[in-house]
């Protein structure tokens, strides 16, 4: 009798080692995929950095062509999401949402930053949640507000660099002044959401950051113009100038010390 039950409680035993063996064997590869898409995502957004620079330097005011790049490399991402959909089916997704949370916030950074370079907005909810489903119209998961809310928080930051790049270069203050509303409007609207998504405080600061430091650079253009009482044209060649000049000086510096755009005017 005392065998029978020692018996049966190792079977129960084992029926745990086995649910929590397969448990974190799925956890760890949806750990794994998601930071494959963390990756890839950054090298999207890298891509269209470098891109929208080079359109900026040589003049250009169309970025579709570029916004069109970074969706075909989007698709590469939406093909590894679709490998993981077996591994989050039904309510499985929400017991290994924070698996994958890291790598969806950055897909959606990337995708935020391709749509806003292709159409000049905010991609929406739907838009995320449309990106990531079958041809049958299926999705591979539900996307999760905060994933969402967290993940376009942080175009913010990479359209500051867009805004300080173009703000250098002709014609790029009415491009700086463009994303500086956005911004703007970006921080007020996600606001209200602060008290019910966790991070999002901190996500706000750092938005808070970025735009000052479009304002900044677009206040200290002012200055200048009112300064030296330039025209148009000459305020133009007086930025280029000294964008190039002071770029000189900070190729000697780490990645640390340029993080201070705030050094780009003086």
């Amino acid at each position: 009798m005392a065998n029978t039950n020692r018996d049966a409680v190792l079977k129960v035993f084992d029926g745990f080692r086995v649910e929590l063996d397969e448990y974190n064997d799925r956890r760890e590869r949806l750990i794994k995929v998601s930071r494959d898409i963390t990756n890839a995502s950054k090298k999207v957004i890298f891509l269209l950095h470098r891109l929208a620079t080079a359109k900026i330097e040589s003049g250009g005011t169309d970025f579709k062509s570029i916004a069109k790049q970074g969706r075909d490399k989007l698709i590469e991402i939406q093909a590894l999401f679709a490998s993981i959909r077996g591994e989050l089916d039904g309510e499985r997704f929400w017991s290994f949402q924070r698996a994958v949370s890291p790598g969806l916030q950055e897909y959606i950074e990337a995708l935020s930053f391709v749509h806003y370079l292709e159409s000049g907005r905010l991609v929406t909810f739907r838009e995320v949640q449309a990106s990531l489903t079958d041809e049958s119209g299926i999705v591979y998961f539900p996307l999760p507000l905060d994933d969402y809310l967290l993940g376009v928080s942080d175009l913010t930051g990479e359209l500051m660099r867009y805004a300080i790049v173009a703000i250098s270069h002709r014609g790029g203050r009415n491009k700086a002044k463009e994303v500086c509303d956005f911004v703007r409007n970006c921080k007020a609207d996600f606001e209200r959401f602060t008290p019910f998504v966790k991070f999002l405080s901190k996500k706000q600061a750092v938005t808070s950051q970025s735009l000052e430091k479009i304002e900044a650079a677009a206040y200290t253009i002012a200055i200048r113009r009112s300064e030296y009482g330039a025209s148009a044209e000459a305020l133009e060649d007086l930025v280029s100038g000294y964008e190039s000049s002071s770029g000189m000086e900070r190729q000697g510096r780490g990645r640390g010390d340029v993080e201070g755009d705030d050094d780009m005017f003086p």
